[in-house]
């Protein structure tokens, strides 16, 4: 017999027993639950007391049938809620019949509700000894096999629900990403950013260089670009008069998929009205640490590739000329733009068409997997940073930084270009890389020019992959690991 004949019959079995339930006039699907206690807080009130052990606590609870083993007139069964686990005993002289009769027909998978008192059993595990029983919801399909502790990864990241049911790590790893976002607001909160919102849906795509997703609006007959940053509508509030402003936004760029990268991401930007990007480094410090301690606690170790490391402020700063320079056993200042893109393609990359964009081909294969601690790269090449001002010392670069670790960008920031006639000019240069062949290449936004002629006072930005944050704070391998439904390739037929 098929594994799906078997799920079929099973199924059967269970619709049958919901039809014995409402036979009894026992509704398998009630409204509500009220729920006086949880495990979590349970286990913290209570592990500590002796085997064999009472209290005088009356529980209230509820959670899915994890295992269930009935023996006669009693039976013991675990139910899981929030990733923790109670034990519970049964017994047919406590329960009354009607009641055992729920448990008798109780399968794993099913929510119930319980009552009872809270004891430890003589082998020392923290049970309920139950004294009312309520089905919750009937579950129809089985729980996967060896659900417990579900290592199939395809069934992991496409049936989330599954993979939480079953890992409690996975679950835990879900409430950590909420929690790091939740400080994340606090600090940004405490330092006096407002948190604002920015269109999803854009007529022109910009800050950032990425190709975009389109989609079309029917009723104005136009396309539309899903945002690939907020990066420019933010830069129009500081115009408007705001000093601090952030949104914790979706981003959506239409480029391959690794365990870095995934089509669609959350990302933190935050402007700050007369700062530089001395200033973003200095509060990019400030925050991380901030979070890092609220979640973690102090001295918490990241763990990458077997390598591990606690944050040390300040971080490292690494120009990223003199890097590359270092790393390649070359001399860029020295070598004309022609040498650098023969460079790149000799490497095997796509060949680059501007002297920027090759420099940080180069950086990315010869420096950027060597990174492992928090490093700030500083001072990028100026065609491939159109948003960037001038660096004041540093010709041919911008004062702009990403933050690398564990071998991969996390946050990128600049001291903000507002002279909007370079700023046209920097657009026009990207158009030209365009009809070259970069379609990453950022677009000539004449609305944000018009915005930036009426005045923008010095500002840094930051951009900060959420994904990413909590993927190498959580010690996990991959971004699939800490987005709850990540894109995936159709299953095959």
């Amino acid at each position: 017999m098929s594994l799906e004949s078997q799920e079929r019959g099973l199924m059967k079995i269970r619709l049958d027993k919901i039809s014995e339930l409402r036979e009894r006039g026992i509704n398998p699907y009630p409204y509500k639950w009220e729920s006086k206690d949880n495990i979590e807080a349970l286990r913290k009130e209570y592990d500590h007391i002796k085997a064999e052990e009472e209290t005088e606590h009356i529980a209230s609870l509820a959670g899915r049938m994890v295992a269930k083993r009935r023996q006669g007139k009693a039976g013991f069964a675990h139910i899981q809620d929030m990733g923790f686990r109670m034990q519970l005993y049964l017994r047919q002289d406590i329960l009354g019949e009607d009641q055992y009769y729920l448990y008798k027909k109780a399968d794993i998978g099913d929510y119930v509700g319980v009552v009872g008192k809270v004891f430890k059993t003589r082998t020392g595990e923290l049970s309920i000894l139950v004294s009312e029983l309520t089905i919750l919801s009937k579950s129809l399909r089985p729980l996967p096999e060896k659900f417990h502790g579900l290592k199939d990864v395809e069934t992991r990241y496409r049936k989330r629900y599954l993979d939480l049911l079953s890992n409690p790590e996975s679950m835990e790893v879900f409430v950590k990403r909420s929690r790091i976002i939740s400080e994340l607001r606090n600090f940004l909160a405490k330092e006096e950013f407002i948190e604002v919102e920015t269109p999803l849906l854009q007529t022109i795509p910009g800050g950032a260089d990425a190709r975009p997703f389109v989609t079309h609006h029917n009723t104005l007959d136009m396309d539309l670009f899903l945002r690939i940053a907020p990066e420019l509508f933010l830069k129009r509030l500081i115009i408007g008069g705001f000093n601090k402003v952030y949104d914790m936004n979706r981003n959506f760029r239409n480029e391959g998929m690794d365990r870095n990268h995934n089509p669609e991401f959350t990302m933190l930007e935050t402007y700050a009205a007369y700062w530089d990007y001395n200033d973003v480094m200095d509060f990019t410090e400030r925050m991380i640490k901030y979070v890092t301690e609220s979640v973690f606690g102090k001295d918490y170790k990241i763990i990458r590739d077997g390598k591990e490391f606690t944050f040390t402020f300040p971080f490292k700063r690494l120009c990223m000329i003199d890097a590359v320079n270092e790393a390649a056993s070359i001399d860029i200042d020295s070598m004309e733009e022609s040498q650098l893109i023969d460079m790149v393609s000799k490497l095997g990359k796509e060949r680059p068409v501007s002297r920027g964009k090759a420099i940080e081909k180069l950086f990315e294969h010869f420096v950027e997997p060597n990174i492992f601690e928090p490093t700030f790269v500083i001072d990028f090449p100026k065609e491939s940073s159109p948003l960037t001002k001038d660096h004041r010392s540093k010709k041919g670069c911008v004062e702009r930084f990403e933050l690398f670790m564990a071998g991969m960008e996390l946050a990128n920031a600049y001291s903000e270009l507002n002279d909007p006639v370079e700023q046209k000019n920097r657009f026009e240069m990207q158009e030209n890389f365009r009809q070259k062949g970069d379609d990453e290449a950022q677009r000539l936004d004449e609305d944000f020019i018009e915005a930036l002629e009426y005045g923008m006072p010095p500002t840094g930005g930051l951009g900060i992959g959420i994904d990413r944050l909590v993927m190498i704070l959580t010690n996990q391998n991959t971004l699939r690991d800490v987005i709850l439904f990540p894109t995936m390739r159709r299953e095959k037929e």
